[in-house]
């Protein structure tokens, strides 16, 4: 009966395990990057430049001095009718 207890246990334990690693592979994932020029007007997430608050102040489409999260790894190779975008203020 005790070998019975421990195999529940060990399987419970490595199941709970999986778990957890399977948690944090998305956290991983999902790291994001300020890219500037991306956004449309008024959908920036946030610093639109001199005059500007913050969110959904960009005044116009693909505004060089805001900045849209994208996902890491990105953001310079996201295509816009006026380039492509930059990890840095134009």
């Amino acid at each position: 009966m005790n070998n019975l207890k421990l195999a529940a246990f060990a399987v419970a334990l490595s199941t709970f395990a999986a778990g957890a690693m399977a948690a944090e592979a998305p956290a991983a994932a999902g790291a994001m990057e300020k890219c500037y020029g991306v956004s449309l007007a008024g959908k920036n997430d946030c610093k639109a430049g001199a005059g500007t608050t913050c969110a959904g102040t960009a005044k116009v489409d693909y505004q060089a001095n805001a900045w849209k999260n994208v996902p890491a790894g990105t953001c310079t190779s996201i295509k816009t009718p006026k380039g492509t975008g930059t990890l840095a203020p134009m």
